[in-house]
This record gives C-alpha cells, sequence and structure tokens, in this order.
C-alpha cells in the first residue's frame, strides 16, 4: 500500500481535503502540524532546547498565545525560523517515518499531512504527493477571516513557504480549493477512485 503525502500552503484548505479524503481511504494519518504542537506543549527535550534558543519558558502563559508569541518571533526573522525547524523537523520525520514502516508491514495505506513537505526535502519518502492550492486572494483572505491574522504576519508566513505554483509542478496530484465544499468533494471522490483502483 502508498505511503502519500498530503501539502499545500497555510490556508489553502488541506485540513478540509484530509478530512473528506479519509473518508473515502481506510488510511492511517499522521498529521505534522499536531505533532509539532505536542511537541511543543509536551515534549521536555524539546522544550529545554527552546528554552535555550528562545528563551521560551513561559509556564503561566496558555498554549495558544506561547505559539502565537513564537510564531511572532520565527516568521519576523528567517535564521530563528531556521532555528526552530531544525528542533522540531528531524524529531518529527523520525515520528512519522516509523509509523509508516509499521503501516507497510501491516499492509495499510499511510497519509502523512506535511506543510513543508518539499521545503524539508521530503519527496523520497512518497509514493505520491498531492498538492491542495488555491488563489492567493483566497488564502489570503482565508488568513484574515478564518484566522484572524493581520496582513503583515499573512505575508511573512506565506513567503516563508515554497511558491504554490512550484509545489503544483512538483504534485502527483492538485486538488484546487478556490470553490465551494461540495466541489472539493467531487475532486477528492476522483481521486479516491483512481487511487484505489491504482493501488487496490
Amino acid at each position: 500500500m502508498p505511503v502519500l503525502g498530503i501539502t499545500g500552503g497555510i490556508a489553502t484548505g488541506k485540513s478540509t481535503f484530509v478530512r473528506a479524503f479519509l473518508g473515502r481511504l481506510p488510511a492511517r494519518l499522521f498529521d505534522a502540524d499536531a505533532c509539532a504542537r505536542d511537541l511543543l506543549e509536551n515534549d521536555s527535550e524539546v522544550r529545554e532546547r527552546l528554552h535555550e534558543t528562545f528563551g521560551l519558558n513561559r509556564p503561566n502563559v496558555e498554549p495558544g498565545a506561547e505559539r502565537a508569541w513564537l510564531r511572532e518571533v520565527v516568521f519576523s526573522d528567517a535564521a530563528k525560523r531556521r532555528q526552530l525547524e531544525a528542533i522540531l523537523h528531524p524529531v518529527i520525520r523520525e515520528r512519522w517515518v516509523v509509523q509508516a514502516r509499521e503501516c507497510a508491514v501491516a499492509g495499510g495505506w499511510f497519509c502523512v499531512d506535511i506543510p513543508l513537505l518539499f521545503e524539508t526535502g521530503a519527496e523520497s519518502y512518497f509514493d505520491r504527493i498531492i498538492v491542495v492550492a488555491c488563489s492567493g486572494e483566497r488564502q489570503r483572505a482565508r488568513l484574515r477571516e478564518d484566522r484572524g491574522l493581520d496582513e503583515s504576519m499573512s505575508e511573512k508566513i506565506i513567503a516563508s513557504q515554497l511558491d504554490l505554483g512550484l509545489k503544483i509542478t512538483k504534485a502527483d496530484h492538485l486538488i484546487w480549493n478556490d470553490s465551494t465544499i461540495s466541489n472539493l468533494e467531487g475532486q477528492t471522490a476522483l481521486l479516491a477512485t483512481y487511487l484505489s483502483a491504482r493501488y487496490g
């Protein structure tokens, strides 16, 4: 059974696609963003390294506020962002690679929802790569309206990621999520049918 990589840009609707996709294929999912949040909040070794690197040791602050503070720090300084990535990415990759191997032994489908798939050079780990994309206008509107990010932070985050157009050229499959939920679900159904036929 294949290992599928699902990626895209921030606010392109990747999570909505993943939910629809897993409703059609019996796949195990690894969510890289969820893993990162867990590491930031609960992993003592990671938190120690964050404390050493960023002075992150705020026991009386809500996790969401702490993440917002760290986001402001790393997206305002590319060097600090690379420091954070150097702490998190190897641990995240180790976790999903182990799970992918376990799934391969069991003979099941395995999906990795990984926003920075291309940025971290992970292409060779996947049998098929799916990119979920939308127009820049829609992406920015979602960041503003759904996530409450101001224009400055939205642009910093978008600029930190590989250009969506380039991601599309590297993908095996494209989901264009610029319209309605029913349109997305229709594309998802077609892709699931294709992959089921290809891999059985």
